[in-house]
């Protein structure tokens, strides 16, 4: 009540008696005017008592407070200063190689003492793996044991601690020094002291405990305004007389016959009397709560807490019809708010029940906008309509959609009487009408035909004389009428020119049957609704096109081949189609290449985009190129697609599509001979490698940046895989989404992975039940495959001369190893290509020539030299004396090419075994 205790509001409540604070203010002298101020019978001279005893206990709080912060600050600083410098020092260049030097102390020592120095630490020492110092501030420690614990430092780890020194209690840090094959050869352990420490806490005292004094005595200033402007508020008077003044307005306010509310400027009810209380319905001592905690209705809430002037506005409360007069108090100098008074009216409550009708039907559209389409499904749209209306405007709500708009097609004037019911609901569950899904007919006399027809809602006040209604099914509106539906309203769901179907609204016998007047309100409901479905639609066949087209790049079935098995999942984003794929592509030397890439961003031109990009690398592919070398090809291709299609492409006006801005790609190209897996990647999460006994780990591979920015290099990694290792590869929509983090991820694909004996599909089937999200926000591909191994049983390999004499030899050992495979009916194809290969090996090459016959699902003849000169197919005249020997390998070998190594070439040829 303080606040409405000024002048205007004494003046208010006794109009013909001045304060008696005001009789009393005459011109006085300063001394008095200063003894009536501190005063402790007054209000102004407790409070301000009051408030000057907890400044006080305030600022002794904040002392001690602040001391200890800056105590724990130096402490901190020192810590971590400590750290900078032992992991700096170790990290030095040098370092390490002196560790390994004759006289270490004679290289470390002055750039020991140099760091100390500079970083102001008390001492930097190196020790030994065996705890002995090699430098030291005194000379005389040099080669004594070091005091702490290195312990954690020889296995990597850098740690810090406070414990007794040479020097003093000390905080000091230990960090270890690596080799340049990541070996802790010592370790450098820095740090201060502590009695330098509290020197640093103990420098900055006078300047805080100033600090201080200076917000003391800010604090008590301002308390002593307080008080001050308390003194003014009250006028002096001490607590008796404020209690009469209160007794006496409250005796007053609660009197009357007529409700009164008074709101202060921030919203909350300072008072509210007797009668007000019983009008609204307020809770046991309501004052000092907001307008809108107290339980009010919305509409009164809101006039109470307006701030404006309201002259006999009738707002109905409960069952009471209220006139409400509400007046601001600030207008003449007084404090903020309003004052409100309320008068019963019950008894033109009859004049009101239209506009309670209007209202109500107002909020049920209100509602029917927020909760009508929130998601683009056509189902829950109809499922979303029915429910607003149910209860509140219908018992009983269906709803019937043409067949083709469930599937996001639009209805032709064909399918207008082909139906199948979208929703259903009521009041109750047990109903007699159609169920969701039911396809139907509608006959041309029911008032749903009738009003698709005409375009204009039917109204059918009583069913049981609706004989056209009755004729759609016979049987099932016997059980409609004997259930007790009574009314009904059919209305047309059109949007954008299209007629989607309709919705019926059913009421039973115990309310009112339906009238004309209610049907601009179930118009109303439907036209909203039928935009919504129309989207749902639209969304519906955009997302089938983008998911068609994009099942139809991916991979249908995985091709044949010896060196992996493998497995895959994919899984389509709930909304929006993304640009994820994957691909296993055999390459030759019985070598496949396993790939999974991301497009950004989503519909159908992400998935065209992925399109081009599986082609793209289907035909790299062919070229036999390492990983780094087909990533940065796509590179190229991703940035040529971005300037053809972004903003301002081809079309010349900027109204290009918007650019792609990149995709990510792993590449790995596994050789089952050598075991050896070659990968890189694109900005691309990496792979996971399963050991045979469970063991998982990521590779470290080199990142890349994203296809499409260009700048940066690729860079191809190779790692030796254990026969039956499991290779897994997947897009970033396992291991991420808005819910949890890229590290969380990971790490449950870790623990989803770390169970050996599972088969590549029990691996993919254990990762989506462990990973895949309620509602997936984005694609998910997943590619798990099992590394076998070509035995050495079926490999056979010889060096060849170059000599054309050699030839002969090489051949009959092919010929011998061609027998003890049991593949002689090749035999004399294999031995011509070979003698083909070699010849022209011997002929056009330089350097060592190695010839290799690889026994898989094809007979592979390799031959191989240090030329980097690729063979082509020619067609020889019949006058040349050569040239038909690629013809003649062409033409009996299922496949031949050439492929590059770093030493050389490769010419490989497939032969075919029955």
């Amino acid at each position: 009540m303080a606040r409405f205790m000024g002048r205007s509001w004494a003046v208010r409540v006794f109009p013909g008696r001045r304060p008696r604070s005001r009789r009393r203010e005459r011109p006085e002298v300063a001394g008095r005017r200063v003894r009536s101020w501190l005063s402790v019978r007054s209000v102004a001279g407790q409070v301000f008592v009051l408030q000057l005893v907890i400044v006080l206990l305030l600022g002794a709080a904040a002392t001690a407070a602040l001391v200890l912060q800056v105590r724990h600050d130096a402490t901190e600083e020192a810590r971590g200063r400590s750290i900078a410098v032992a992991e700096t020092f170790a990290n030095s260049p040098g370092i390490a190689q002196a560790m390994r030097s004759r006289d270490p102390t004679k290289v470390l020592e002055p750039k020991a003492e140099a760091a100390r120095k500079r970083s102001g630490l008390d001492f930097v020492v190196v020790v030994t793996p065996k705890g002995i110092r090699l430098t030291h501030p005194n000379p005389h420690r040099i080669g004594k044991q070091f005091i702490g614990t290195i312990g954690p430092s020889l296995r990597g780890h850098t740690i810090t601690e406070s414990r007794p020194g040479t020097l003093g209690p000390a905080m000091q840090a230990v960090a270890p020094i690596f080799d340049s094959r990541h070996k802790v050869v010592g370790v450098v352990g820095a740090g201060m002291t502590i009695r330098r420490v509290s020197g640093l806490a103990d420098r900055q005292m006078p300047l805080l405990i100033g600090a201080v004094s200076v917000s003391l005595a800010l604090a008590t200033g301002g308390t002593a305004l307080v008080s001050r402007r308390l003194r003014r508020q009250t006028r002096g008077l001490d607590p008796v007389e404020m209690t009469r003044m209160y007794e006496h307005h409250d005796a007053v306010l609660h009197s009357v016959r007529e409700g009164v509310l008074i709101v202060g400027g921030d919203g909350r009810l300072v008072l509210a009397n007797d009668e007000a209380s019983r009008l609204l319905g307020l809770p046991a001592r309501p004052e000092g709560r907001q307008v809108d905690d107290l339980g009010l209705e919305p509409h009164v809430a809101d006039v109470l807490a307006a701030g404006r002037d309201v002259t006999d506005e009738v707002l109905v409360a409960g069952e009471r019809l209220l006139a409400i007069n509400n007046r601001l108090t600030d207008r003449d100098g007084g404090p903020p708010g309003s004052v409100a008074t309320l008068r019963d009216t019950t008894e033109l409550r009859a004049l009101s029940g239209r506009a309670e009708v209007a209202q109500k039907r107002l909020k049920l559209l209100y509602d029917a906008s927020v909760e009508i389409g929130t998601t683009l499904d056509v189902g829950r749209t109809a499922e979303e309509l029915a429910q607003v209306a149910v209860d509140r405007f219908a018992d009983f709500v269906t709803v019937d959609l043409a067949e083709p708009v469930s599937r996001g097609d639009e209805p032709r004037a064909a399918d207008g009487a082909r139906m199948r019911r979208a929703a259903v609901h009521g009041i109750r569950s047990d109903h007699p009408f159609y169920p969701v899904g039911r396809l139907f007919s509608l006959v041309p006399s029911s008032p749903q035909a009738g009003g698709l027809t005409m375009g204009r809602p039917t109204v059918e006040r009583d069913l049981s004389e609706a004989a056209g209604w009755q004729a759609q099914d016979p049987e099932q509106t016997a059980k409609v009428i004997e259930y007790g539906v009574r009314s009904l309203v059919t209305v047309p769901l059109r949007a954008r020119g299209v007629l989607l179907g309709v919705v019926n609204f059913w009421r039973t016998k115990q309310r009112e049957p339906f009238e004309e007047e209610e049907v601009s309100l179930a118009e109303e409901l439907a036209s909203h609704a039928a935009v919504c479905i129309d989207n749902a639609r639209r969304y519906t066949r955009e997302h089938t096109m983008a998911v068609t087209l994009q099942r139809s790049l991916l991979p249908r079935a995985l091709p044949a081949q010896s060196a992996l098995d493998v497995a895959f999942r994919y899984l389509p984003a709930e909304s929006g189609v993304g640009g994820d794929w994957f691909d296993v592509i055999p390459l030759p030397g019985a070598r496949v290449a396993l790939v999974v890439g991301d497009v950004v961003g989503h519909g159908l031109h992400a998935a065209a985009t992925m399109g081009r990009l599986r082609t793209a690398v289907h035909n790299f592919s062919t070229l036999d190129l390492a990983p780094d070398e087909i990533l940065s090809h796509l590179d190229d291709l991703i940035a040529r697609i971005d300037q053809d299609e972004g903003p301002g492409g081809p079309e010349g006006d900027g109204g290009g599509s918007e650019g792609i801005t990149g995709a990510t790609c792993l590449y790995a190209i596994y050789d089952p001979v050598t075991r050896r897996c070659a990968v890189a990647r694109a900005g691309h999460p990496p792979p996971a490698l399963v050991g045979p006994d469970g063991s998982v780990e990521f590779l470290d591979l080199p990142a890349g940046p994203p296809l499409g920015l260009g700048g940066l290099p690729f860079e191809t990694a190779e790692v030796e895989l254990a026969e039956g290792s499991d290779i897994v590869l997947y897009t970033d929509g396992l291991i991420e989404d808005r819910h949890r983090e890229i590290d969380t991820g990971l790490e449950m694909l870790r623990e989803a992975l770390a169970h050996p004996g599972r088969t590549p599909d029990q691996i993919c089937a254990a990762v989506l039940d462990a990973l895949l999200p309620d509602r997936p926000s984005d694609d998910i591909a997943l590619l798990a495959a099992r590394t076998r191994v070509v035995g050495p049983d079926r490999v056979a390999s010889w060096g060849v001369p170059s000599d054309p004499a050699a030839v002969a030899g090489v051949r009959a050992q092919a010929m011998r190893q061609l027998a003890e495979w049991g593949l002689d009916e090749v035999a004399f194809t294999a031995e011509l290509v070979i003698s083909e290969l070699i010849t022209n090996a011997i002929r056009h090459a330089t350097g060592p020539i190695r010839v290799q016959l690889l026994r898989d699902r094809a007979l592979i003849c390799e031959v191989s030299d240090t030329s980097s000169t690729s063979p082509h197919l020619r067609y020889a005249a019949t006058t040349d004396e050569g040239g038909r020997g690629l013809f003649l390998v062409a033409q009996f070998a299922e496949r031949w090419g050439t492929r590059y190594t770093a030493d050389g070439k490769v010419i490989w040829a497939e032969l075919a075994i029955p």
